[in-house]
C-alpha cells in the first residue's frame, strides 16, 4: 500500500549534471525518469519542480556583474530547458507529461493552471513545473513549496545527493550527525540550510511535510512511497 498518493518532487539542476561539469548527463536523466515512472505505475500522482543550476545560476551571474533581475530570469529560463529535457525523456519511455511554465511561453509549455494540472493527474500525467515562481528574487525551492501547496500535494520530496539532513555538511565534516526527523522550528533554530527560509515558512504555515533524501541511490524513491523510513522528515 502506498503512503503518498500525490507528491511534489524537487530536483536540483545540478543533479542532472551527473559527473559532468555542466549541462545534462543523459544517463543520470534516464535514471531519474525510470525511478519516477516506477512510482507512477503504482498510481502516485507526481509533480516535479526542476532547478537550473546546471546551466545558469542567477546569484553567480550577479557576482560577475549581471543585474539581479536579469540574472534571475536567466536562471528561470534554464529551468525550462531542463524541464523540456525531462519531458522528452519521459515521453521516450511512454510516460505522459504536461509541462507548465510560470509565465506565458507557448508553444514551449502551458502557463500553470491548477485545474489543468489536477485534471492531468487524473489522466496519469506527470506535471513538470518550470520557470520558478515567475518572479525574480525567489528560488526554485520556493517554487517547489508553492506548487506543492497549490496542487495539494501530501508531501514535498527534496531529492539531493545526500541521504538526509545533518548537523553539518557530511561531505566536509565526517563527524556530522544525521537527523531522522525534526520540526520546522528546530531546523530554523539550528540554522540548518535545508531550503531557503521562504520555502520552509510556506511548508510550515501550510502543514506540508518536507522529506529530504538521496535521489541518486536507486530504489529510494519507491521505498519512500511504500512507507519506508528514508532520509529526513521535517514537519510541524
Amino acid at each position: 500500500m502506498i503512503k503518498y498518493k500525490r507528491i511534489l518532487l524537487k530536483l536540483s539542476g545540478e543533479a542532472l549534471m551527473g559527473n559532468r561539469q555542466s549541462g545534462i548527463d543523459e544517463i543520470r536523466l534516464m535514471e531519474y525518469v525510470e525511478q519516477i515512472k516506477e512510482i507512477c505505475k503504482l498510481g502516485v500522482e507526481v509533480g516535479i519542480v526542476i532547478g537550473g543550476g546546471n546551466i545558469f545560476r542567477g546569484m553567480q551571474g550577479i557576482e560577475k556583474g549581471f543585474d539581479r533581475v536579469k540574472g534571475d530570469y536567466m536562471g528561470m529560463l534554464a529551468t525550462v530547458i531542463n524541464g523540456l529535457a525531462l519531458q522528452s525523456a519521459f515521453e521516450s519511455v511512454g510516460q505522459k507529461t504536461r509541462l507548465f511554465t510560470a509565465i506565458k511561453m507557448e508553444p514551449v509549455g502551458e502557463r500553470f493552471n491548477k485545474q489543468k494540472c489536477i485534471a492531468g493527474f487524473s489522466q496519469g500525467e506527470i506535471a513538470i513545473f518550470t520557470f520558478g515562481t515567475g518572479n525574480p528574487f525567489f528560488t526554485t525551492d520556493t517554487a517547489a513549496s508553492l506548487r506543492a501547496v497549490e496542487t495539494e500535494a501530501e508531501v514535498l520530496l527534496k531529492g539531493t545527493r545526500v541521504d538526509g539532513i545533518y548537523t553539518a555538511d557530511p561531505e566536509k565534516d565526517p563527524a556530522a550527525k544525521k537527523f531522522d526527523e525534526l520540526s520546522f522550528d528546530e531546523a530554523y533554530s539550528k540554522g540548518l540550510k535545508i531550503m531557503d527560509l521562504t520555502a520552509v515558512t510556506m511548508c510550515k504555515e501550510n502543514n506540508l511535510p518536507l522529506l529530504v533524501f538521496d535521489m541518486n541511490t536507486k530504489g529510494n524513491l519507491i521505498k519512500i512511497i511504500l512507507g519506508e523510513k528514508i532520509g529526513t522528515l521535517v514537519n510541524n
